[in-house]
Formats: C-alpha cells, structure tokens, sequence
C-alpha cells in the first residue's frame, strides 16, 4: 500500500471558457470538480495504475464532505502503465481509501480557469482551514497506524494554518523510524525544515530548488540539496522533464516535445509515476522515464489532475533519458 498525506486538501473545480479577457464576463463551456491538493491527485493517478493506495489528512465543513463524496465515488477509468503493472487503458480501478481525519474548519477550494484560446490556466487557490492542537493530534494517531501497512509515503502540499513549520520533518522521521520510505513534495520553510530530517526523496521544481540552495543551476542545486539531507533529488524543469540527483547517478529525463494545454496536476503525476516505480523497483531511467511520461499525459488531458491514456502509453517509448557522468 502507497499512503498520501494531504494535510490542505481541497475541492478542485474546473471552468473552461473560449476566451479570459480581464475585467470582462465569460461564458464558462465545461465545469468540473475533483478532490483536490497534491497528495489527493497523486493517490489518483497512483489508483489509475493499478496501486492499493489510502489518502489522509484532513477534511471538513460541506466542501470537506464533497472531497470525500467524489473520493468515495465508485469506479472511474484510468490509464496503465504500459508494462503489464497497471490496469491498462480504459480500464477500471479501485479509488483510493479514504483516511482523512475530520475537523472543524472547512476544507478549501482551488479554482483554475482554463482559456482554450491559449491553453494558458489561470489559479486562484483559497486559504485553508486553521487546525487545532486536538486535531494533529488526532492526525498522528492515524498516520502512525496507517504506516504500519505502508510500502511508501508521500507527503505533499502546503501547511494549512495552525500546523507548525517542521510538521513534515516530525512525519518524515515517524515514516523512518516504522521502515517505511518516504517522498517529500512541498516548497519554502517546510521543505527546508523537512529536508534535514533525511527524506528518501524530495521532488521540488526548479525554482523551488533555487529558493532552498540559493542555486540557479539545476544540477548544482539539487547536488546541494543531497548535501542537506535527502537522499535523492528529482527536481521538476517544466516541458524540458526532470533531473535526478540520486547515489546511483545522475539523469535528465525529457519528453519528446512540449506539451500544450493545463499543468494542473502534472506535477503530482510525476511524483506518481516515481512512487509507483519505486515500489515496484524499476531502476532510476525506468522511474524517471515514468514519471515525465505522465506528467506530460496529464498536461494533455482535458480535466485537471487527470492523464490521457493513450497519449501516456505513447509518450512511455519516446522518453529520452540522458546520464550525467561525474565530472
């Protein structure tokens, strides 16, 4: 079992309009609404191909209840992964088990207006709820037991208010201390407070690797980033793919083109594809080669937080991944 944590989880809804003109008013085309929040959108796509996976975190007021309700909504389809490990396009998959703790405050919203004009989205993320004393600690109760059937965690997203800035440095060494290997997803103080406390993997972005090494370079940036405790770096370059820092080398991992359309999501399906391969230990090309394939599947998609099939059963064979050799 692959276990999430998305302690800002949201409610993600969709508009599509022909054209954003600012000030103006839009005739909104196609609306949808997903669980949203990095760890939910990775738990989907992890579910998508083929992996028992269970979300935690927290949830609460009716948007709380609507994130769980589309969380618990039966079956859907979802792409496989092409090598025999997944559920194959199309097909049918279990969703994820719904472990988010409740709490009193609402749970937020993130809107994202797409523009089919330019393919260009437009975010507009709402705060998240303030959680007491009572309910992290609530949450540890369950995180410590649900690690006790985990293969791996992810821990992914902002902080909502009320949860300290090193909360993620206290569930990386709980996950280290049950044995269980752990992924970090975040940016700013909490990713740097949680990178010494030795995560197995970070995945930031490329600015967000900057902000924490004061590196522009790529390569030297997450080089620092493994010299302040993590075991391995998979920064994230936008269209050009991802660049992994690892003890068994360094690689580059590209798609075969740019793709046009909405990024939302696209992250989390990379830390998707690298958890998935990880526990079905596939070495670092085969992983990395994963995880752009999706990543760039899911900006084609036409719902966020979703991957096209197809498009990533084709991207899988036109991956170029390129081995940095020490200097």
């Amino acid at each position: 079992m692959v276990l999430t944590v998305t302690l800002n989880a949201a409610l993600d809804i969709t508009y599509r309009t022909p054209a954003l003109v600012p000030h103006g008013s839009h005739h909104v085309t196609e609306v949808s609404e997903r669980p949203g929040g990095k760890g939910l959108n990775v738990a989907r796509v992890l579910a998508a191909l083929g992996h028992e996976t269970v979300v935690t975190g927290f949830a609460g007021g009716r948007t709380g209840d609507v994130v769980r309700e589309l969380l618990d909504g039966g079956t859907g389809t979802g792409g496989g992964t092409g090598d025999g490990t997944g559920t194959g396009p199309g097909a049918v998959f279990k969703p994820p088990v719904d472990a988010l703790v409740p709490i009193a405050g609402s749970t937020r919203r993130t809107i994202a207006v797409v523009d089919a004009a330019s393919g260009d989205t437009t975010q507009l993320n709402e705060p998240g709820p303030t959680i007491s004393a009572a309910e992290w600690a609530a949450f540890l109760t369950s995180y410590d037991r649900l690690l006790g059937d985990a293969e791996a965690v992810a821990l992914c997203g902002s902080l909502p208010p009320g949860i300290h800035v090193g909360a993620y440095g206290e569930l990386i060494r709980r996950a280290r201390a049950a044995g269980v290997t752990v992924l970090l997803d975040t940016s700013g103080e909490p990713l740097r407070r949680g990178i010494g406390a030795r995560p197995d993997l970070v995945k930031p972005n490329a600015d967000e690797l900057a902000q924490l090494t004061g590196a522009r370079e790529p390569l030297r940036a997450a080089r620092d980033a493994r010299r302040r405790g993590a075991h391995a770096v998979v920064a994230s370059l936008g269209p050009d793919g991802v660049l992994a820092a690892t003890p068994e080398g360094t690689w580059q991992a590209s798609p075969p083109a740019p793709a046009r359309g909405n990024p939302t999501g696209a992250g989390d399906s990379a830390v998707a594809g690298l958890l998935s391969a990880l526990v079905e230990g596939l070495p670092w090309p085969d992983r990395l080669t994963r995880a752009v394939a999706l990543s760039a599947a899911t900006v084609l998609a036409p719902t966020a937080g979703e991957f096209d099939a197809c498009a990533y059963e084709d991207l899988l064979a036109r991956v170029a991944v390129t081995e940095h050799l020490p200097a």
